[in-house]
């Protein structure tokens, strides 16, 4: 319960988005995660996108070091982040600089006044003071002194001015929590749990974000306190959790179901370093975890878990997978499971390391010498992490091949709830390990996945050789002969056909059929599900198809696509998935791109999809 009760009655909302924002030392990603923590306790349904710079020290006040956190909380369900803020916090000039066009005409500002020095303007290139000048008329402006705010809540404590001023991400997050009536108790609680080390600095921090509640209380210069309720969500029991989170938990829980050990080798990279670092906290579950000297290193020492009988997996963004590719060729090779995740940043290169992007489909189905076809699937937002990652495994574990599954920047840095699975209905994964030598032949085959045996080393009878040298068909015995290579090249390939078998029938959101299909894939997911319900709304006939399986594709996908006049492909590239589709099925479609490192927009799918379906029916 609140601990004071305000003067006005909250005002009932549906659903509101927020945005914090401000230098990449004001706390805005600690404040929109205990923000996006609260909701989900509250029982809100949300979905969040942190932004943050690549810049390790950028200059401070400029823009180039601005950080936000965006956050879409609802009394319904919730597919995207959020298009437009209805509040944005901007804690100096260069985040207002940065994010003022994005705020909803009439929303609601609340800016650190105390920032906006002659200085702090001339660094975030200001020509004169927005906040004088008019450029923001049109919005609800609150103007909030924080500095000197923070410094009479911590006044008599004896702390460094320095620390003192460090509070005022707190002092915003209170000022947020009175504007849509959360709870003040939860909050402090988990300020004194977070900085328990130093109780001083807890009882600073807790005092700030008082401050900025009883602010809320105390102005009148919003037509807050706004309200709403939980969502509606199926029974169960949920947790707040990240996508990088998600996949950490989706490999401890693959291992589980195969009764095999988890091996994880990785080598730091934004944005996949966060698997590493949360699959390092479970050892008690069976959990190997090895940071590398480099890529090559962390994918090899992976393969050669999987030599060893355990779920062998590895995770990297695209520079690091480039530096992997001799090494997956390898695993494929030999035949044996390994699982790699990939968080698809903006490229090439080092590119925008902290930014979204789709554009690593090709490297993934494609990006190896030879004829070297491997699984390749994709999770759609930070819950369905746990569940892809349970599939890549079981495909890897039981075809004895590399696989490899596509996340993004968005999904692994984002945030929503999740239903906590049962464990005893997810599926298990028959590892079928070989430990009878009668008959053992290193690459007989399986007859419905043709997938090799998989031999422990150590095991009785069962010795046999590996490498990357092609294998005769049989003994597994290096083979130089045309014939048998191109028999090999040909089984392999069919081994990975073949696990297009085992997809579910390809499910279609909204009409069955109709003017326009959408395809999308990845961390689209929300977005376009969103455009979709509301362009139904509109009255136009659309379905969804959302890509899991990208190699090989779903064998009824041209079916589906054939009952629809158009098809879109929304897609954050220049449009590999189009290709893609283009190249295996013969499909023809309309491309939506865009490559700015940031998610699409619902308004921009749905501009997309209003522009097919009118003409589709004048072609009618």
């Amino acid at each position: 319960m609140q601990d004071q009760t305000s003067a006005r009655t909250p005002r009932n909302l549906d659903q509101a988005v927020v945005r914090f924002a401000g230098d990449s030392g004001d706390g805005m990603q600690l404040t929109g995660t205990e923000f996006t923590r609260e909701a989900a306790l509250h029982g809100n349904d949300l979905a969040t996108f942190p932004d943050f710079p690549a810049e390790i020290r950028a200059p401070a006040g400029t823009t180039a070091g601005v950080s936000g956190y965006q956050i879409q909380f609802a009394a319904h369900e919730v597919f995207s982040a959020g298009d437009q803020p209805d509040t944005l916090v901007a804690m100096n000039p260069a985040a207002l600089k940065v994010h003022l066009a994005d705020l909803k005409k009439g929303g609601l500002l609340v800016v650190n006044e105390a920032s906006f020095t002659p200085g702090d303007l001339t660094r975030a290139g200001w020509k004169s003071n927005p906040l004088t000048d008019g450029t923001v008329e049109g919005y609800r402006v609150i103007q909030v002194d924080f500095d000197k705010l923070v410094t009479l809540a911590c006044e008599g404590m004896g702390l460094p001015a320095k620390d003192v001023q460090r509070t005022k991400n707190f002092f915003a997050l209170g000022f947020v929590f009175w504007l849509y009536s959360r709870d003040t108790a939860r909050e402090e609680s988990s300020i004194r749990e977070r900085f328990a080390k130093r109780p001083d600095l807890a009882e600073a921090n807790r005092r700030a974000f008082k401050a900025g509640y009883y602010y809320g209380e105390t102005t009148e210069a919003a037509d807050a306190p706004y309200q709403i309720a939980p969502a509606r969500l199926q029974p169960g029991t949920y947790r707040n959790v990240m996508g990088s989170t998600a996949l950490a938990l989706g490999l401890i829980a693959a291992a589980r179901q195969s009764g095999l050990r988890l091996f994880f080798g990785s080598y730091p990279i934004t944005p996949a370093s966060d698997v590493l670092h949360e699959l390092a906290k479970h050892r008690q579950f069976g959990v190997t975890t090895f940071q590398a000297e480099d890529e090559i290193a962390a994918v090899t020492a992976a393969i050669g878990a999987s030599f060893g009988g355990a779920l062998g997996a590895t995770a990297s963004s695209g520079p690091g997978v480039a530096l992997k590719t001799e090494a997956i060729g390898l695993a494929l090779m030999i035949e044996l499971p390994l699982v790699i995740v990939v968080a698809q940043r903006g490229g090439p290169s080092t590119g925008l390391p902290t930014k979204t992007e789709q554009s690593d489909l090709f490297q993934a189905v494609y990006g190896r010498n030879g004829e070297s076809p491997v699984p390749v699937l994709a999770t759609r937002s930070p819950a369905d992490c746990f569940d892809a990652c349970i599939e890549a495994s079981r495909i890897a574990i039981e075809y004895r091949t590399p696989v490899i599954l596509l996340s993004d920047g968005a999904i692994g840095t984002g945030s929503e709830p999740w239903k906590l699975p049962d464990l005893e209905a997810l599926p298990r994964i028959d590892a079928k390990l070989r430990t009878d030598p009668e008959g053992f032949q290193p690459y007989d085959r399986d007859p419905e996945t043709l997938a090799r045996p998989w031999a422990v080393p150590g095991t009785k009878g069962l010795e046999h050789r590996v490498g990357g040298l092609e294998k005769d068909a049989t003994t597994g015995n290096v083979s130089y002969d045309a014939q048998n290579h191109e028999r090999m090249v040909r089984t392999r390939a069919e081994k990975v056909q073949r696990v297009a078998r085992t997809y579910p029938p390809t499910e279609v959101a909204g009409d069955p059929d109709g003017d326009v299909l959408v395809i999308s894939w990845g961390g689209t997911y929300g977005s376009v599900t969103q455009a979709l319900i509301d362009a139904r709304a509109a009255g136009m006939r659309v379905g969804h198809v959302h890509l899991r399986y990208i190699h090989p594709l779903p064998l009824d996908l041209l079916t589906v696509a054939a009952r629809y006049r158009n098809v879109l492909v929304p897609e954050l590239n220049l449009g590999q998935l189009r290709l893609h589709l283009r190249g295996q099925l013969g499909m023809e479609t309309v491309g939506l791109n865009k490559v700015q490192g940031k998610p699409f927009h619902v308004a921009e799918v749905r501009s997309a999809i209003e522009k097919l379906a009118p003409r589709a029916k004048e072609i009618a």
